[in-house]
């Protein structure tokens, strides 16, 4: 028996996660809480530094990014027993805050009600079943696609907020000025996170940031002031989803309603699947035949992360890749995750302290983490037209356009089209038409209005 296993409480943990059975460790779950906490802690200094383009306060988006990221991660561990840790996504967060806020004009509580209607739907699809239809009808390549088309879309964010890319009056876009302050500092911080990424260090994110805010600092560029801890600074978001407003939508955002339930609803389903896929697959949880043992109680869980989330005062919560970091340190059970959503509580009481870093500094993140997101394209047959055309629309028209809805619609009408002029449509392919069918209908009102 090991030290670990004689501790006082190591027996209650062992028959509530099955540690032995999956054999593994309360030590080595904690350690590979750590391990996970230290991948994607980056998201409370990220997540507000983009919610925050958007109006809101960003203290109060980093405490209800560490609230939201605590009870998905918890509710994980006790409830599915996986070790899948969640926080505010990337990319639905970039979606809430350019496209919905700044682009539709739509106050950011409206946009928040949003998310809490996504998250309700999202539970109610999963409970009825009618998540796996909507699975079965979008073809895999399309999922790679949108992973890829989102990846892209961060990271030129990230160029954008450093002033890497710039606007150009030609060329629509154009290379900025590399010697000002905001584009030196953001290089010098994806120097460090590339580093420190190909050296494998943990936390190499949060480390590259801080670095980074902490340079921002020594040459002036950064006003750090800190300020006595505030219970208001962390509140300052919560209960402010406006559900009324979502309702009085009229006009010109009728259907734009739809369009953004649509957008926060299919893409944390497509984070999600992927996300557990490859995760579960590294930690030896997918059974022969493909399945994923207890997956709706993790689409459960998701939902409800997104439900509470919303009403903390952040954007859709959905699983994380980087999950995997745990994993591969030995994390097994939802012991893991548990571990991870404590980290992230704890942290939540130094949250207010997140407005001190600059765009410059969590760009480098983005950049970065866009990259990274690129992986899934490799899984695209890029020699079949059928796969390619699509799967191309999709990468390319949601960064181009500064729309994941964009990229969705063009992929899923284009690859509808296909079939059925090439004749190889089936009748299961009824909803996958159907949406098609929706998104034409929602081209035509666009190019009317």
């Amino acid at each position: 028996m090991t030290d670990v296993a004689m501790q006082p409480g190591a027996g209650r943990l062992e028959r509530y996660f099955s540690l032995s059975a999956r054999g593994t460790t309360a030590r080595t779950e904690i350690l590979a809480g750590f391990t996970t906490f230290l991948t994607m802690a980056y998201i409370v200094l990220v997540n507000p530094a983009i919610l925050g383009q958007a109006g809101m306060p960003i203290a109060a988006v980093a405490a209800a990014t560490c609230f939201a990221a605590a009870f998905g991660s918890i509710m994980m561990g006790l409830v599915a027993n996986t070790p899948l840790a969640l926080a505010p996504g990337m990319g639905l967060n970039a979606y809430f805050s350019f496209t919905v806020v700044q682009q539709m004009g739509i106050p950011w509580p409206i946009a928040l009600g949003c998310v809490f209607i996504s998250g309700i739907a999202f539970l109610i699809l999963t409970l009825t079943g009618v998540r796996q239809m909507i699975v079965a009808a979008i073809p895999m390549h399309l999922f790679a696609a949108v992973a890829g088309g989102i990846g892209l879309f961060i990271g030129f964010i990230g160029l954008k907020n450093a002033g890497i890319v710039v606007a150009n009056p030609a060329t629509f876009v154009g290379l900025g000025d590399l010697k000002a302050p905001g584009a030196a500092l953001a290089l010098f911080g994806m120097l460090v996170i590339g580093v420190l990424s190909v050296w494998n260090i943990r936390g190499a994110m949060l480390i590259g940031i801080v670095a980074t805010t902490l340079v921002g600092w020594l040459f002036g560029q950064v006003v750090i002031s800190p300020e006595p801890y505030s219970l208001d600074a962390l509140t300052g978001t919560a209960f402010k989803l406006d559900l009324s407003g979502v309702f009085g939508l009229t006009g010109s955002h009728g259907l734009g309603l739809l369009e953004i339930l649509f957008v926060f609803l299919f893409v944390d389903l497509f984070d999600n699947i992927g996300t557990l896929v490859a995760v579960t697959k590294r930690a030896g949880l997918m059974d022969k035949a493909g399945r994923i043992p207890g997956l709706n109680r993790i689409l459960i869980t998701d939902a409800a992360a997104t439900i509470v989330g919303s009403v903390a005062g952040t954007s859709t919560v959905t699983s994380y890749v980087e999950s995997a970091a745990g994993v591969q340190a030995g994390g097994r059970t939802g012991l893991t995750a548990v571990v991870t959503g404590i980290l992230f509580l704890a942290t939540m009481f130094v949250a207010p302290y997140a407005q001190i870093v600059p765009l410059a500094a969590t760009a480098p993140a983005l950049i970065i983490v866009g990259g990274l997101m690129l992986l899934p394209l490799t899984e695209i047959e890029w020699e079949d037209p059928l796969s390619a055309i699509p799967a191309f629309l999709t990468v390319a028209m949601i960064p181009l356009t500064f729309s994941i809805a964009n990229g969705l619609a063009f992929g899923i009408t284009a690859h509808a089209i296909l079939k059925l002029l090439c004749g190889t449509a089936i009748r299961a392919d009824w909803f996958l038409f159907l949406l098609a069918a929706l998104f034409v209908v929602r081209f035509v009102w666009m190019s009317a209005a």
